[in-house]
């Protein structure tokens, strides 16, 4: 205790009292609690002088009801008795009096917490589009935890304003620390603000709420400085605390990636339970991918979202790209064209910076310089071989995907430069040509287009900006940016004229938004990271951004690479659904016209069917083995003899028959037959046997065709075959072996029995009966009809038969005059035959009468061949004994006998290697070609046709892209 003026007071109240006079506050009054603070103010044994009583009321709330006067002694102890026998019940009740004063502050004090907590709470920024700073893993701890149960565990606002002192006098301090913050920190938080909000978009209400604040404690603070003072000073403090919070979100951004980095690390290895889900970015994409493969009459590929980055020739629009995907991918060139065809680029987040093309499974690591030089290199060949001939750009779209950490996600398409005039080297059309792709692109009512202009040059020399304000003339869904804007800065002597463009006052154009830009110093050799150090140094200096004509949301590619983000993702948001409409349309039109055609077929696409095809034709080459041994020695023999017997007849029976006696004869015939077989013969008979193998082949493809087959494999079995027979090459060391055995098949001229001269009888009758009827043939075409067929068909001979005929009746008089004729006239023979005709009034050419003479002699020697055939039926008797004094020689027997022996000899080895070897090689050609067919989409649809089949492709591709398209649409909502 302590004493105060001599008198005696609390510990809770010694700082209350000064040492001079009066009461000094240091500690107010309502810190005690009210049950301590009643019993040592009020019921303390000492007494308060009178003159002293200012030092008990030191507050409305301390004051409490005057306590009545002692009575004094020798008055009777009664009244004294009945104060104390109450005393109690006056306590209490005091002490209930000052339970409601205390609630009154406590629900006064938590009204102006809750107050002062909203007003706090509007001048905060709207941080919920940066959600994407936090990792993935605290949202899902975020849904493990239940907040509501936390929540409820939590005391209620009323419970925790109990326990609070007095809240009246923090309320005041509040107000009071309101207006220290309203000079300076909500400044800075609209200035945080300004750097955050997306172009195109209003400030928030709070910032604006709080500029009359800001203003009036600017007064305050600056009231002896002028105006432009006070300006410079706050446009300073601004641009330091936009430049303070800009370095803080980069730290943070940072941070995130590297967290981000080592999550999707541990996911890629598998350490996460839950399994890993393709991103949002790479499901849009891979329905972008199909739809590209989609039949265009549909037309629906050019509904979906996608940024289009067009701009004129050299003005940086590959540098922008490589800036959002934080890589230098494409290859540069000074001034001359490098972008030669669309370049389609899906950006998305993942643990490593790499890029894959669509058709390829290579990955391209960005961090190293050989990797990046491969992909440059990779990009430009398949650049110029999508051009064709003749051409300098190309419609082709090249489908590439770049991941990294931190890249904010979107597919973009980067198209050939526009420009002005037709140089050198390129095509006529290549102007006409680039203004056609790009309008392509950029009239899709929901495409993002990214025009970009060079800001080192003068505005008046801009193309891109009319094609751009033709395509979209509203600006709702235009992006532009200037780029090189540190030339721009150098080179103008009005940096005004930068100001009028990035406020779209310049150009006749409308965009969303506007964006200053630096993609380097111009040197191929820079790095992104130093790109980005330069950017950020020339900003942080440059007197745009102090003079306050630019602002700080629109500079840097990094803020740029965040608004055609957020205004992609936005786009897609607002579109993906109505093409998922559209597509259930698509599909149920389609199911309906299958099953009112085909209602009883499967729903086979053309890789389906092919492979159906694919699997008849194996079957059917199988079949091939099946054939039995006397069918294939069958086929060739009789192809054989057909092919060479025209020879043998012409070549060697012929010549041999003019013989005069026997010995003659058969080395006439060995001679012949030795160069036939070294020459011809060989040759012959394998093309012979390749042509029975085709044969077969398609016998077989076409008795296969009866079971039930499909009309629509017929071309595609056709172009197998031909393709298969087309590869097939018959072994070459079989020839020299086949020439062997068919030489050894000639010589050998015994025949051991009658039965195989009865054989060869049979043979050569057949043989030269046939020939006979060809000739008979020939020499009727020649002469035209006779009398009977004249009279009954009502005909006549035409000139030149009429003289064939008289020709030919000149002829046979020769002929019956010398039967033994040799097989050519002499010229006095033909001189002869020409003048009877003449004497007969016929004209005729020496050349006809020896040709006519060729079939008449031939008919004439025939003949005479089946006459001495039938006489040799009986002959083998004097062959026995060689014809030795024998009257019939038939040596023309043994040498049909040697054919004969000769052919099947022959069909028997190809039997043997067709059947051990060339079935099985054209088995294996089969599958080559069926596998290279398979492989060539372009030839499957070429030779796999019908609207049944492109029925069946376009529900196939329907069904998969709305299925892509609902699995993006589900992943989307998720998301949100």
């Amino acid at each position: 205790m302590l004493r105060v003026g001599g008198k005696m007071t609390c510990m809770a109240c010694r700082n209350l009292v000064s040492n001079n006079m009066g009461v000094k506050v240091r500690i107010p009054l309502q810190k005690l609690h009210p049950l301590s603070r009643a019993i040592h103010h009020r019921y303390s044994n000492q007494q308060v002088p009178p003159h002293r009583t200012a030092a008990r009321h030191i507050s409305t709330m301390s004051r409490l009801p005057m306590r009545p006067p002692k009575p004094p002694p020798g008055s009777g102890g009664r009244g004294h008795q009945q104060q104390r026998n109450f005393w109690m019940l006056r306590l209490a009740a005091r002490i209930l009096r000052l339970r409601y004063i205390v609630l009154g502050s406590a629900v006064g004090g938590g009204y102006t917490a809750k107050k002062t907590y909203e007003e706090w709470k509007d001048l905060l920024p709207d941080f919920s589009e940066y959600n994407w700073v936090i990792p993935d893993y605290i949202w899902e701890l975020s849904e493990q935890i239940d907040l509501e149960k936390l929540a409820k565990a939590l005391p209620e606002m009323e419970e925790i304003a109990k326990l609070l002192p007095d809240m009246n006098k923090i309320g005041e301090n509040f107000a009071f620390l309101k207006s220290l913050l309203s000079t300076g920190i909500v400044t800075g938080a609209s200035g945080l603000h300004l750097l955050l909000e997306t172009a195109g978009e209003p400030a928030l209400k709070a910032a604006d709420a709080s500029a009359p604040a800001s203003t009036e404690a600017s007064d305050k603070q600056y009231k002896k400085s002028s105006d432009k003072e006070k300006l410079d000073q706050l446009q300073e403090e601004l641009l330091r605390t936009q430049m303070k919070y800009q370095r803080m979100l980069e730290r943070l951004e940072k941070e995130n990636k590297e967290l981000r980095k080592v999550v999707l690390q541990k996911d890629d290895k598998g350490i996460h339970q839950r399994k890993i889900k393709k991103s949002l970015i790479d499901l849009y994409s891979e329905v972008l991918d199909i739809l590209s493969d989609y039949d265009s009459n549909y037309n629906t590929q050019d509904h979906l979202p996608r940024v289009v980055v067009v701009g004129d020739q050299s003005a940086g629009k590959t540098s922008v790209l490589e800036m959002i995907a934080q890589a230098r991918i494409f290859p540069r060139g000074s001034g001359e064209m490098m972008t030669r065809s669309p370049v389609k680029v899906t950006l998305s987040e993942g643990p490593h910076h790499v890029a894959m093309f669509k058709d390829s499974g290579r990955e391209f690591d960005l961090g190293k310089e050989e990797d990046l030089a491969a992909l440059r290199h990779e990009i430009e060949l398949r650049m110029r071989k999508s051009v064709k001939e003749g051409q300098t750009v190309s419609p082709e779209t090249i489908s590439l995907s770049v991941k990294g950490p931190g890249i904010q996600r979107m597919v973009l398409v980067d198209l050939p430069g526009v420009i002005s005039t037709v140089t050198s080297g390129m095509a006529p059309d290549t102007k006409e040509t680039i203004f056609s792709i790009s309008k392509a692109y950029m009239q899709n009512p929901n495409a993002i287009i990214l025009c970009i202009q060079d800001g080192s040059v003068d505005a008046e020399r801009s193309i891109v900006t009319d094609l751009v304000s033709q395509m979209d003339p509203h600006g709702k869904r235009t992006i532009f940016v200037l780029t090189k804007v540190d030339l721009a800065e150098k080179n103008l002597a009005s940096p005004s004229r930068i100001q009028q463009i990035v406020e779209g006052k310049l150009f006749p154009m409308k965009a969303l938004g506007y964006f200053a830009v630096v993609t380097g110093k111009g040197s191929t050799s820079e790095s992104i990271d130093s790109i980005k150090d330069y950017e950020e140094d020339f900003f942080q200096n440059s007197r745009l951004l102090r003079d306050g004509m630019l602002k700080a949301h629109q500079v840097t590619t990094k803020n740029l690479s965040l608004a055609v983000s957020d205004c992609f993702w936005k786009m897609v948001r607002e579109s993906v659904e109505q093409q998922a409409d559209a597509f259930k349309a698509s599909r149920f039109n389609l199911e309906t016209e299958w099953k009112n055609n085909y209602p009883r077929l499967r729903e086979l696409d053309r890789n389906e069917l092919y492979e159906k095809a694919k699997n008849e034709i194996l079957d059917e080459v199988i079949s091939l083995s099946q054939v039995t041994p006397k069918h294939w020695e069958a086929i060739l023999q009789k192809k054989l003899w057909e092919r060479v017997s025209t020879h043998v007849i012409e070549n060697i029976y012929l010549p041999a028959a003019q013989t005069m006696n026997s010995g003659t004869f058969n080395t006439t015939v060995d001679i012949k037959l030795k160069q036939w077989t070294d020459k011809q013969l060989p040759h012959k008979a394998l093309e012979v046997a390749w042509e029975t193998l085709q044969e077969e082949f398609a016998r077989f493809m076409a008795e296969y065709k009866g079971k039930d087959q499909d009309d629509i494999f017929d071309k595609l079995k056709e172009a197998v075959k031909d393709e298969s027979i087309k590869r097939h090459k018959w072994n070459e060391r079989a020839m020299d072996s086949l020439r062997v055995i068919q030489h050894n098949a000639l010589e050998d001229r015994s025949i051991t029995d009658k039965p195989q001269w009865d054989a060869a009888i049979q043979f050569m009758d057949e043989t030269l009966q046939s020939r006979l009827k060809d000739t008979e043939s020939v020499i009727q075409d020649m002469v035209g009809p006779d009398w009977k067929q004249r009279w009954m068909n009502w005909s006549s001979r035409t000139a030149d038969q009429h003289i064939r005929n008289e020709t030919k009746n000149e002829l046979e008089r020769l002929l019956k005059l010398n039967e033994e004729h040799t097989a050519y006239l002499a010229n006095d023979e033909v001189t002869t035959v020409r003048k009877n005709l003449e004497g007969r009034g016929v004209q005729v050419d020496p050349v006809l009468i020896k040709d006519t003479w060729h079939q008449m002699y031939r008919r004439h020697f025939l003949q005479k061949a089946l006459i001495h055939c039938n006489l040799c039926k009986k002959g083998f008797y004097y062959y026995q004994r060689h014809f030795v004094d024998a009257e019939l020689e038939c040596n023309d027997v043994v040498l049909f006998w040697r054919i004969q022996r000769m052919l099947m000899i022959t069909a028997n080895t190809l039997r043997q290697q067709l059947t051990n070897n060339e079935v099985r090689r054209l088995e294996k050609n089969v599958k080559e070609v069926l596998e290279d067919f398979g492989e060539d989409s372009e030839k499957k649809k070429h030779l796999i046709i019908g609207r049944r089949v492109q029925l069946a492709e376009d529900l196939k591709k329907v069904r998969e892209i709305q299925e892509k398209l609902e699995a993006f649409i589900e992943a989307l909502h998720k998301e949100k």
